[in-house]
């Protein structure tokens, strides 16, 4: 066979490893050592190849940006930053019709700048909002519709932990990256609060009649809790974000200022111990080794994909096709799209990046707004059945055997309508991108 022969058969074994269980990165990396060997009929050139790649994927600088978020991510979810978030916004908006909905995406929107992590949102706002929601007379549907949804941008407003492995796989700078996902992120927020304000007018069969919140009492004891509240929060996005932003520091470095603030905050607020602290440090070294056991992978994959002359050839045959840029993007939005159906947000990067960037580089595709819209069209899968990751986080988050699995993907189809929408504008308009760059 050929080495594109090779190549094109190894992304059908991939599909059928992962389909009969096998997890993603140990697919990834079986089937490249297995093409190369079949490439170079030598399996110690394979061993050599897959050596070099895993001592090179993560020995740069950049990749300890990746534990130094996920901490941070985890100290703020287990310090209960997102309640405080949540109640500050719910002050501000729960008077309007839906604005315990609205109250909630603005909430996650914040509690975005300073994570990164939409399994952190979703489990964080399963818990505090939707039995609120619920109380008040909205559904169920529609209260873990509103979570799920909005937990995604988490993926989106920086930092982000998808945009820091995309800086990764296409060489691009993760703060250019991070600016660009300002834009994005603020439109789909907003497009979310329009969307509840429609929905609860024109669908109250899907929403629910909510009884309206409250009047706030206007005094003082309200006004310094809130600030309470609010300081902390602030202070940990102007010291991540406004340093990156105003060149004081690295991504790098402010994903280490960033886990130190928030394990102060948290510290000061007597909501984390020394016991919490070690677990938190526990799981942020399993979830970084599973990350780095997927860029080796991904890592091994990219090399024997350039070996077999696959991507030339895709790359050669996409161009001859001219669809142009906006075709181009459209079918591979598709494609991630459906293969958000069965797989996780980064195990799909990890395979269709090192196919497709070439592609996009012949086409003079901007790649910083790429990694924009390739994130956005993977976090639509979080929402869609089967494999909807955010969806399954937020049914084992909750305490009600009542609110069944099939409802809250039924209560997340519109808001995966809405972020379809948001892409289409964001392919149409790349400004809403890089208008900040």
């Amino acid at each position: 066979m050929s080495g594109v022969e090779i190549g094109l058969w190894s992304l059908l074994g991939i599909l059928g490893l992962i389909w009969l269980g096998m997890h993603v990165s140990i697919a990834l990396a079986l089937t490249s050592f297995l093409g190369i060997w079949a490439l170079r009929d030598s399996p110690q050139y394979a061993a050599r190849m897959m050596a070099l790649a895993t001592r090179e994927s993560i020995s740069s600088y950049l990749f300890g940006v990746v534990p130094l978020f996920v901490l941070m991510g985890l100290v703020v979810s287990r310090a209960d930053i997102g309640r405080d978030t949540f109640d500050v916004a719910n002050r501000a908006l729960g008077r309007l019709k839906g604005g315990l909905g609205m109250a909630t995406v603005g909430a996650n929107a914040v509690f975005a700048a300073i994570t990164g992590i939409s399994i952190a949102s979703a489990a964080v706002f399963a818990k505090v909002a939707v039995p609120e929601m619920i109380r008040i007379g909205h559904t169920a549907r529609f209260a873990t519709g509103v979570v799920a949804g909005s937990s995604v941008l988490g993926m989106l407003i920086p930092p982000s932990l998808l945009l820091i492995l995309y800086g990764i796989l296409s060489e691009q700078s993760v703060g250019l990256l991070f600016v660009a996902g300002i834009g994005p992120g603020l439109l789909l927020a907003l497009a979310y609060i329009a969307g509840i304000a429609l929905m609860v007018r024109l669908w109250p069969g899907f929403t629910g009649t909510p009884e309206p919140a409250a009047p706030v009492a206007r005094d003082g004891s309200l006004a310094r809790d809130t600030a309470s509240k609010l300081a902390p929060i602030a202070a940990l996005i102007a010291l991540v974000l406004g340093g990156i932003y105003g060149g004081v520091f690295t991504p790098t470095e402010a994903g280490a200022i960033g886990a130190l603030g928030a394990i102060v905050i948290a510290a000061a607020k007597r909501r984390i111990g020394w016991r919490v602290l070690w677990q938190v440090t526990l799981e942020t070294g399993h979830i970084t080794a599973s990350i780095c056991f997927l860029i080796i992978a991904a890592t091994m994959y990219s090399r024997f994909l350039a070996l077999s002359g696959l991507p030339a050839a895709v790359t050669e045959w996409a161009v001859s096709l001219d669809l142009g840029t906006t075709g181009f993007v459209l079918i591979f939005c598709a494609i991630l799209v459906l293969m958000g159906t069965i797989l996780d947000s980064s195990s799909i990067m990890m395979i269709t990046l090192p196919l497709v960037l070439p592609i996009a580089r012949a086409l003079d595709v901007d790649l910083i707004w790429f990694g924009i819209v390739t994130v956005l069209a993977v976090e639509i899968g979080l929402l869609t059945p089967p494999l909807g990751l955010s969806v399954f986080v937020i049914k084992g988050s909750l305490d009600d055997p009542r609110i069944t699995l099939g409802d809250v993907f039924k209560g997340a189809l519109p808001f995966a309508a809405i972020m379809g929408l948001v892409l289409l504008v964001l392919i149409v308009f790349p400004a809403i991108a890089t208008g900040l760059l």
